[in-house]
Formats: structure tokens, sequence, C-alpha cells
């Protein structure tokens, strides 16, 4: 499981990075604008399709009822496999189809704060994205054949296929405006997550496909992918909600807070995602086999693991917040205005990064039960709960009000989640959890003061170039704070800081002993 971890951390750090190119591009070329907010928000309506569909979740759904049919029998499993597919590619063609056609109508349903043109921009790169959707929900269904063969090389390759696409449609339409980016998220999703999950498991699996209707295993297929397509979550449509309510905040508030919320994923993605992603067949392999004791160990050791990365980077990440947005955004279009207003929704935002690694891991143990009803359940609570805190918070504080407003939903959602679990399973999952947490808070405020204070030295600021000055307050900033936070955690706890400190070489084992 932690070599999956690693492989999946390297790729979505990867993934992130090449992301961050791709958004410096972007707000070099058109900074916090009116063709950027269109282009940003041309992905309320597929995203929201990909949700209404379960497209994040083919993949979760399809893993345990594949093992259970593949182990009963190998010939039906792809028989069942193949009647997934042909209802996937046949109900996700015609709401495409739909989508397209009533594009202007769902355009001012995306953005209702934008003027008509930027409507009519909108429209038409709604167009040219939807079709993308295709690919990704197809090529979802492929990538679970891998995921059961613990075959984690090619679903790595996929985001970064996906936005190196992205970013060369971009470059090469630049005279265009946004719509080169449009026309790369075709070419990306087509390539990346269609086309080389399908090749990859042809070989890895011994593909069979034969296109047909009726399977019996449909049944417990859709009971279980019905929740997640009614229930939507607000972790699914957190990024829906930012777009939408920031439309109704004035120019340049969704580039603003698609920026902050970009840098803000990087950690959500490279230490969160990646050990959800690992351990979900860990633990639907220990449920399978009924073995909860293990399952509940297996669970605790991946949420405090994950805890353990998240807060103090985090709270490293919400000092250098502003150099950090000047250094990768604050050019060409992008200006010294627009890096202020994005750095403070980008500390909000982190504020609350450690829930977003929280339901990642648990979310998760609830599909390896073969529970989606639940999250689906809690999910949409949250949801109709989090809108009007969204509106509310929008009229009174702009973007602010929407930054907060995801803070707050994303908190909602992780402790009304861990309320279900303990109420079904019990507290042995979390045991050490809070204290954990409350050690880590503090060790990591402790090595935040002095960073903070380094930080606001006139070394730093007396540097001529902006990014120079970024750079090296980031990287001093980091330094010191690792350095105490390291010689604090090694002192005071150890036992959390261990799995990463006996492997972090020869200075990392001195602190342990």
């Amino acid at each position: 499981m932690g070599a999956a971890a690693l492989i999946m951390g390297v790729s979505i750090f990867l993934s992130r990075f090449i992301g961050l190119i791709r958004d410096k591009l972007i707000s070099y070329l058109f900074g916090a604008t009116r063709e950027s907010d269109v282009y940003f928000a041309a992905f309320v309506i597929p995203d929201f399709i990909n949700y209404l569909l379960a497209g994040a979740y083919f993949s979760i759904t399809l893993i345990p009822l594949l093992a259970a049919a593949f182990e009963r029998d190998r010939e039906d499993g792809w028989r069942f496999f193949s009647t997934v597919l042909t209802w996937i590619a046949l109900v996700i063609s015609l709401v495409t189809a739909v989508a397209m056609l009533f594009a202007p109508q769902l355009a001012r349903l995306a953005a209702p704060g934008l003027p008509p043109e930027a409507l009519e921009r909108l429209a038409y790169f709604l167009r040219i994205v939807l079709p993308a959707q295709v690919c990704f929900l197809l090529g979802s269904c492929f990538t679970a054949i891998l995921y059961l063969h613990k075959q984690f090389f090619v679903p790595a390759l996929v985001p970064l296929v996906y936005n190196l696409f992205i970013i060369a449609g971009g470059i090469l339409m630049r005279s265009r405006g946004m719509e080169g980016f449009c026309w790369g998220v075709l070419a990306g999703a087509f390539t990346g997550n269609l086309f080389l999950p399908w090749l990859a498991a042809r070989r890895t699996g011994g593909l069979k496909l034969r296109p047909a209707l009726v399977h019996p295993g449909m049944k417990p297929f859709l009971w279980m992918a019905l929740p997640l397509m009614i229930g939507q979550s607000i972790v699914v449509l957190d990024e829906q909600l930012v777009r939408i309510f920031g439309s109704l905040a004035g120019i340049g508030a969704i580039s603003w807070l698609n920026y902050a919320r970009r840098i803000m994923l990087v950690p959500v993605g490279v230490v969160a995602q990646a050990a959800g992603v690992a351990s979900y067949p860990f633990l639907a392999e220990l449920h399978a086999k009924n073995e909860l004791p293990r399952f509940c160990a297996t669970l605790n050791t991946a949420l405090q693991n994950t805890m353990t990365l998240l807060v103090p980077l985090t709270a490293w990440m919400m000092i250098v917040a502003e150099p950090t947005i000047r250094l990768i955004f604050q050019q060409g279009h992008f200006t010294a205005e627009d890096t202020v207003h994005t750095a403070r929704l980008l500390q909000i935002m982190l504020a609350v990064v450690f829930c977003w690694g929280y339901q990642q891991i648990l979310g998760r143990a609830f599909y390896a039960t073969r529970d989606t009803l639940t999250p689906a359940l809690l999910g949409t609570f949250t949801t109709l709960v989090s809108i009007p805190v969204f509106y509310f918070l929008t009229e009174s504080l702009g973007a602010t009000g929407v930054a907060v407003a995801s803070a707050a939903g994303i908190f909602l959602y992780s402790a009304v989640l861990s309320w279900s679990w303990r109420r079904r399973f019990g507290s042995a999952t979390f045991t050490g959890l809070l204290p954990g947490l409350l050690k880590l808070a503090a060790l990591s405020l402790a090595a935040a003061v002095p960073a903070f204070i380094l930080g606001r030295l006139d070394i730093f600021r007396s540097l001529e170039h902006p990014y120079l000055s970024a750079f090296c307050l980031i990287g001093a900033s980091g330094l010191c704070f690792g350095a105490v936070f390291l010689g604090l955690a090694g002192r005071l706890i150890p036992a959390l800081v261990r799995p990463y400190l006996k492997h972090a070489g020869p200075l990392a084992r001195l602190l342990l002993r």
C-alpha cells in the first residue's frame, strides 16, 4: 500500500506541478479577467454531469463487484464489465448531446453573474469541453480494470498527459483567447483519460469486450452507483459552487478563487488523494475477508499518517501564501493586486486542508464496505446546508465569503462523516487521532512563529526583483519551519513522525534518536 501511495503521490505531485504551469500560462496571458472567468466557468456544467453520473466513482463502484465476478467466473466477469461499459457509453453520449444542444441556457445557470456577451462565449466553450466527459467516464471503467490488477503506473500517467495537452492547445492557439485551452481539454481527455487506460487494460487484463445490455451484475452495480448519482457531495460540488457564486462576486473573482483553490489542492492531492487511492483496494480486500480489526487498524494508520503530513505542511503554506502566489502567478496580466486577493483566499482555504485529507480516506472506507448510500446522503445534506451559506456570505463578503463558505462546508462534511462512522463501527478507527491532531497543531504553531518573523525581515523586502524576493522568503521560512517542527516532533511526538523520519536520511534518524 505504501508503494502504491508513493507512485500515486509522485504522479499527483507532477500533475499538480504541470497544472500550475498551465495556470501560470493562463494567468500570464489573461490574468484575472472576464476571459479567464469564462474559461473556468466552462467546467461547471461538464463537471456536474460527470458527478451526476458518478463518473469520479466508477472505479470505486466497479472494483469490488468486478473482483467478485472475476473470482467466480472470469468470462462472466468480462460480460459484466462489457454490459456496464455499454450502458455508460449510451447514457453519457445522450446526455452530452442534449447538453451541447442547450448550451446557451446552461451557460446562464453556470455563471449567472456574467453579462450577455460573456455568456455567449461561455456557451461556445461549453460545446467544446462537453464531449470530454465521454472520454472521462469510459476511461474510468478501464482504469478500474487496472486498479483491480493493482496496476498504478498508467493511471498515474493519465493526469500528466491530460495537462500537457491543455498547455499545448493554449500555446498553439493563443491568438484565439482561451479557446485553445478548451480544445486541449478535449484532446487530453481522449488521449490521456481514454486511450491510454484502454491500451493498458488490453495488455494487463486481457480485455474482452462484448457489447451487451443485460447482465445480473447490473442490479448490484446500480444499487451501489445510484446513491452516488443522486446524492451530490459538497466535496465534488465545492468547485462548482465556488465558480457559480464567484460569478456574483465581480470581475476576476472566479479566477482568484480558482488560482487559490489550485494551490490548496496540491497538498490534498499529493498526500491525501494518493493515500486514499492506494489504500482503497487493500481496505476493500480486508472487508471482503471480514477482517474488521485489521480493516480498522489500516484505516487508522492511513488517517494518522495523512494528518501528520498535512497539518504542518498547510501551516507553513499559510505563512508563505502571498510570496507563493507572487512567484507562481504575478506576471503579465496578473497584477500585484490580484496577488493580494488570491493569497487571502488561499489562506482561508488552507485552514481546512486537513479536513479534505480526512474525508478522502474516510469516504473511501465507506466505499470499501460497499456503502455508497451513507456518504451520498451526508454529502447531499451538507450541500443543501451550504448553498444558503454560500449565498449570504457572497452577498456580504464577496470572494472572501465564497472561500469561507467553501471551508465551512468541507469541515461540516468531515464532522458528519465521522459521526456516522462512529455510530456504525465504533470508535476504534479514531483511536489517538484527536490527541495527535492537537499535538501536530501545537507544534506547527510553535514552528510557524519563527518562520513568520523571519519572513518579515527587511533582508527579503530589500531584494529588488519580486520573484527573487518571493523565492528566498519561501525557502528561508521553509527551512526555519522544517527545522523547528522536526526538532520538536522528533522529541515530543516520535511515534507520529517515526514512519517518515526513519526513511529520511541520517539527519532525520539522528533527530528521531
